[in-house]
């Protein structure tokens, strides 16, 4: 159990049988009445962020949480096949537990994936994945100094803001944190 006084951010806590992160955390002594912590915490599996005040030494428990890396197989049916890297087993997520996770997933590409008491809960994409434009306006000379962007639909589906001057067929390096254009990718980095 951790206890008011271990609170930092980014300490995982269980509440009600839910994992939470702790994103701010406030310890509070007024003039008069015993301290209390106020937090700020977001739910590990639906993503909602809540307000919660804890008393001056509360404890909370700590929750079962196992990360595993694991590679993306294939999806079918709404359902994406993720296999161990280790024992080789097969787990199946669906196309809510993924989120925006989603559209950056590409065959055989290796993520982290969440696990509450055996149940996979969520998924950590690697921070830079690569992606083929399929589809976009042509670029046209001169369109480089301008600075501006277009969108562009990548072979996952997603559609992302690209410089002008990216042509269909050209690879991006895309943030997955942000959705952002990092930069082109030439050859086979």
């Amino acid at each position: 159990m951790y206890s008011t006084a271990d609170f930092r951010n980014g300490l995982k806590i269980e509440m009600n049988g839910e994992p939470f992160i702790i994103v701010e955390f406030q310890h509070v002594k007024p003039g008069k009445g015993g301290a209390f912590v106020r937090t700020k915490l977001k739910s590990l599996r639906s993503g909602a962020v809540l307000d919660k005040t804890f008393r001056s030494g509360e404890k909370v428990d700590k929750p079962d949480l196992d990360e595993r890396e694991m590679q993306y197989l294939y999806a079918s049916e709404g359902q994406y096949c993720f296999m161990d890297s280790e024992n080789y087993e097969q787990t199946f997520l669906t196309r809510e537990m993924l989120g925006d996770s989603e559209g950056y997933l590409q065959e055989n590409v290796k993520v982290k994936i969440l696990f509450h008491n055996g149940v996979p809960i969520g998924v950590e994409l690697p921070n830079f994945v690569i992606l083929k434009v399929t589809e976009t306006e042509p670029g046209f000379k001169g369109d480089t100094a301008s600075g501006g962007s277009k969108p562009a639909t990548l072979e996952t589906g997603i559609v992302v803001k690209v410089p002008f001057y990216m042509n269909e067929g050209e690879r991006v390096k895309i943030d997955t944190r942000t959705g952002e254009f990092i930069e082109r990718v030439k050859g086979d980095e």
